[in-house]
């Protein structure tokens, strides 16, 4: 294996890590809301505390790329994978509400480095067909994703939700110190770097402008999504306690069909340009999550796995936006950028799912809003540029020629 692709598979593995951290409380909130505990008796005042982890992880994530201009990536990643680890044990550790609230505070902040830092890590390794590479790295945050759960809810369930925090902690430390002895390789990158087309000024404003405006709408109905799921198929399917690791499997086999789409879509955009993969995407989000606020039982969980698969294939889309609209000496910078814009979505889904579920009753209501704010991701797709030079890069030399430009 060579050093490059090597790094890769830390990256990858770094964001099933990320993910799955983000996504430990939503499922063992579960056990851990019960009369007479440390945390009361309540789920939503409990997944309340998460608020804190969401919202540092999408506003730390504004100062990584300069961070890692002056420190370097190599030890930024390190720092995500100690960082996390160690704050996931410690939370595994506490016993008062606040100490919960702090330390899952604390991983969200370490967990922020990962998407500026490891996907333009990630895009400059790939080169000119970015897709399949961001596809892969897709299939691995929603392993992360899908696996969070199920494993969650087995360690909550048979051993105690205090092991749901420590166990993914210990792994995190132990792949932080591996992580350190592995080569970097950033110097490879160059060449690319410097291969990267000039693009008309106005079709990158343009790009940005949807880039900027699906990272919030994205970021809320992700997050929210991936919260409420547990809950949702405890309320639709899995009524009895008892039946929380059946919640976890359940879980894992809807976000699993996220993570198949995913690398569908990065095979499938190296191939096509963005918006014919973006639009038919997004003209389906917004009657799932609807169709989602009523369905009961299996139908409920086969719409549930298309919703998945719709909202991860756009993360994809997205990732990819980056890739072939922005140049690598500025790519890290805008995806701090980028997911900095996002926390403003990410950040509001764990009181939104917790406050509405606690004075409804239900998952109702919430499921309506996301659908009226997945309208924005459909304006995004119908406003994108579909442009040819996307997969023939050497033709925007002609794009930037007056004339075209003007066509444009």
């Amino acid at each position: 294996m060579t050093p490059a692709r090597r790094q890769i598979v830390f990256i990858n593995a770094a964001h099933g890590i990320t993910h799955y951290s983000l996504l430990i409380l939503p499922t063992a909130v579960l056990v851990m809301a019960r009369p007479g505990g440390p945390f009361g008796s309540e789920y939503g005042p409990i997944l309340a505390l998460a608020t804190g982890m969401f919202v540092l992880y999408g506003a730390g994530s504004l100062p990584q790329g300069w961070l890692a201009a002056r420190i370097g990536r190599k030890p930024m990643i390190a720092t995500f994978f100690l960082g996390t680890g160690i704050s996931l044990a410690a939370a595994g550790l506490i016993a008062s509400p606040l100490a919960l609230a702090l330390t899952l505070a604390a991983a969200g902040a370490f967990a922020s480095i990962y998407h500026p830092i490891g996907t333009a890590m990630l895009v400059d390794a790939a080169g000119d067909k970015p897709g399949r590479a961001i596809g892969v790295n897709g299939v691995f945050g929603n392993i992360g994703v899908a696996s969070s759960p199920v494993l969650t809810g087995l360690l909550a369930h048979f051993v105690g939700w205090r092991a749901a925090f420590l166990v993914p902690g210990a792994v995190c430390v132990a792949l932080g110190l591996v992580w350190l002895c592995v080569p970097a390789v950033e110097h490879e990158f160059h060449r690319a770097r410097a291969a990267f087309p000039a693009i008309p000024p106005a079709l990158v404003r343009r790009a940005v402008i949807v880039l900027l405006l699906i990272a919030i709408a994205s970021g809320l109905v992700f997050n929210a999504f991936t919260i409420l799921l547990p809950k949702l198929i405890q309320d639709r399917l899995a009524d009895s306690p008892s039946l929380l690791a059946l919640v976890g499997a359940a879980a894992f086999a809807v976000t699993l069909c996220g993570a198949l789409t995913q690398f569908t879509v990065g095979r499938l955009i190296d191939r096509t340009t963005l918006k014919r993969v973006f639009l038919p995407l997004a003209m389906v989000l917004a009657p799932g999550l609807a169709a989602l606020s009523v369905l009961h039982g299996w139908a409920m969980l086969i719409v549930a796995g298309l919703v998945a698969a719709v909202i991860f294939g756009q993360v994809t889309v997205n990732e990819t936006m980056t890739a072939r609209y922005i140049s690598p000496a500025t790519r890290a910078r805008m995806y701090s950028v980028r997911f900095f814009v996002g926390f403003l979505g990410a950040a509001a889904a764990a009181p939104l799912v917790g406050l509405l579920e606690q004075r409804t009753g239900s998952l109702t209501a919430v499921l309506v809003v996301l659908a009226v704010v997945a309208l924005i991701t459909l304006g995004c797709a119908v406003f994108f540029p579909d442009r040819k030079e996307e997969l023939e890069p050497a033709l925007w030399a002609r794009a930037m020629e007056p004339r075209a430009v003007a066509a444009e």
